[in-house]
């Protein structure tokens, strides 16, 4: 038995494919356990062997997930992170409700699938705790951008972090209406964590295959601009109203 496990594993180790490999394995689950099956119940196999043959299993498992492993770094080097790092700079849109609160400054844009009369914005800490419940007034049908400035329902300012959007909203019936949100902005990093490629986005970490739109950054507004808009538009920024959480 142990020369037929040494040859399993020797086989498995000089395969050149998972699935050899997964082969493999399975032979070798099915000769341990024809033998613990037939051993002599009055001279049982010794504990030194059996406890080699677990090794040797051991190894070949170990052999199946560093091949899993290394097929998602080849994919991931291929055409992942290599074409991830094109992104930087760019400004891209995702299908994430997380954003960097970062010198009192966070944003997002939600949607709203038909036009509602009650609308909840909630912002929540990465522990999943409301910090800020706001009631926008500006409830109807397609997208919305929330701006918060890290002001919490107490009043006090939340730390620096990220931070998620959560949106509830109804209709004049009762009725829920479908939301969304959307995390856009300019992708500043990227990078791999356990093989998935990551961008960040407004300071946030979101998996690259969740990106939708990717476009050129709008130029950088000059301060002439914005004050010639500040005084054409005075009234052109929505306010929103806090209500208890």
């Amino acid at each position: 038995m142990v020369d037929a496990v040494s040859s399993t594993t020797a086989a498995a180790a000089s395969g050149t494919g998972r699935a050899r490999l997964a082969e493999n394995f399975d032979t070798f689950l099915s000769l341990l356990t024809t033998q613990l099956k037939n051993q002599d119940p009055l001279s049982p196999m010794d504990s030194t062997q059996f406890t080699q043959q677990l090794v040797q299993m051991t190894g070949v498992e170990q052999q199946l997930l560093t091949n899993d492993l290394l097929e998602k770094l080849v994919a991931n080097t291929g055409s992942g992170i290599s074409t991830a790092v094109s992104l930087i700079g760019k400004e891209v849109r995702a299908d994430s409700d997380q954003a960097a609160l970062s010198g009192g400054k966070a944003e997002w844009v939600y949607k709203l699938d038909r036009a509602a009369t009650d609308v909840k914005v909630e912002v929540l800490d990465s522990k999943g705790r409301v910090v800020q419940t706001i009631a926008p007034t500006d409830n109807k049908v397609g997208e919305h951008t929330f701006k918060w400035d890290g002001k919490t329902a107490n009043g006090s300012t939340a730390p620096d972090g990220v931070y998620s959007l959560r949106v509830t909203a109804k209709d004049s019936e009762g009725s829920t209406v479908p939301t969304g949100v959307i995390a856009q902005g300019v992708v500043t990093g990227v990078q791999q964590v356990d093989g998935q490629t990551i961008v960040t986005i407004n300071g946030a970490q979101v998996p690259w295959e969740k990106i939708t739109l990717i476009r050129q950054a709008p130029e950088p507004t000059t301060d002439k601009a914005q004050t010639t808009a500040s005084n054409n538009n005075p009234d052109d920024e929505e306010t929103s109203t806090p209500v208890a959480a």
